[in-house]
């Protein structure tokens, strides 16, 4: 299997299945000397871990990162910092039930990669998916944290939140209100709408898809102009996450109606008067505010009988049993940062390398 690395400089491989051992990250190309706040590594993974209520899968997983190697602290009670060498990530599994999916080893679910797995390899681990499972990405919010933390060395920042779930969508935003909801929503109005919305949608054993948005600060003069413009790589990283669909940077699928009157940012002796390029102009970042979105499809795991096919091509019918989230939203929220972070600093010591001046 060919495809599990991301990065060119800061480069991650991300490597386990769902009910295996565990799953982890290795991080080659991280700089010398970042300080690495391993309790801050771990708020981040806790964002992620599932059994925290709401649209949250049941499992209990802690998500306790070990890290194996590239870091250093020579100093007692001091931090410890990278040394440059290959960062080993390590999260086990804790709390995984495989024989809940031994009836249906080999039937397709519709949704699932079952039926491409089976189409590319022959072969495919079906206890929860295998490496096509979500659980992959606990790895990805474990280097996300890391590339986090070289980048607040350049002030750089990632925030994602819901801006809609299952139809609801919000009206206003307080980014105050985020951390104080199961949703990340920045609307406390639309985050309880949110609430009785997977209630419902849970009794009738389905799930939801939604919209979350993400924003960067981010200095100008990131991306390369050609195969790797900034916003190709970032929706690259994201359209990566199994779950999204769908990627938009700025105005997005508006500005198909607009004028280009309307759709070019003014240019002020001050700044930008107006950011429908999403902080993104000919690949290479702006300056502003860099903002995308992605669309996030339900779970494909539902409680409700489903028509499809086994292995030897016959006509079946299944039902979905175990613990599955209704919506991938809100823990897909983190591994979204993580991707744009990851990106971000891979193209951060890309330029570095040029030595401008101005980053």
């Amino acid at each position: 299997m060919a495809g599990n690395s991301f990065g060119k400089v800061f480069r991650v491989t991300t490597w386990g299945e769902s009910h295996g051992t565990g799953i982890g990250a290795v991080i080659d190309g991280c700089p010398p000397g970042i300080t690495i706040d391993t309790e801050r590594l771990q708020q981040e993974m806790n964002r992620r871990r599932p059994g925290q209520g709401g649209a949250s899968s049941p499992r209990k997983e802690p998500d306790v990162v070990e890290i194996l190697s590239g870091i250093f602290s020579d100093e007692p009670d001091a931090l410890p910092r990278t040394t440059g060498t290959p960062i080993s990530l390590a999260i086990f599994n804790k709390d995984a039930h495989s024989k809940s999916y031994a009836h249906i080893k080999d039937i397709y679910r519709p949704g699932h990669g079952d039926i491409t797995y089976d189409a590319k390899y022959g072969l495919r681990d079906y206890r929860g998916g295998g490496r096509a499972s979500a659980r992959e990405t606990a790895a990805r919010v474990a280097a996300g944290a890391i590339a986090g933390q070289v980048l607040e060395q350049y002030g750089i920042r990632v925030l994602a939140y819901t801006v809609a779930l299952g139809g609801v969508k919000i009206t206003s935003c307080d980014l105050g209100v985020i951390e104080k909801n199961l949703y990340c929503c920045p609307d406390r109005i639309a985050a309880e709408q949110m609430e009785q919305r997977v209630q419902e949608v849970r009794s009738a054993g389905d799930t939801l898809g939604g919209i979350v948005e993400i924003r960067a600060i981010c200095p100008a003069g990131l991306g390369e102009p050609v195969f790797d413009k900034l916003e190709a790589e970032l929706a690259h990283g994201l359209m990566s996450i199994g779950a999204v669909k769908g990627v938009e940077f700025g105005a997005g699928f508006a500005v198909a109606d607009m004028l280009g009157s309307e759709n070019n940012d003014p240019i002020t002796p001050e700044g930008f008067a107006a950011n429908n390029a999403g902080g993104i102009l000919a690949g290479i970042s702006s300056g502003q505010e860099i903002v995308m979105r992605v669309a996030v499809k339900p779970i494909p795991s539902i409680g409700k009988e489903q028509q499809t096919v086994n292995r030897a091509g016959e006509p079946v019918s299944v039902k979905i049993g175990g613990r599955h989230d209704i919506s991938a939203i809100p823990r897909v929220i983190p591994v979204c940062e993580a991707m744009v972070r990851l990106t971000l600093v891979d193209h951060l010591l890309r330029q570095n390398a040029i030595k401008l001046p101005n980053i």
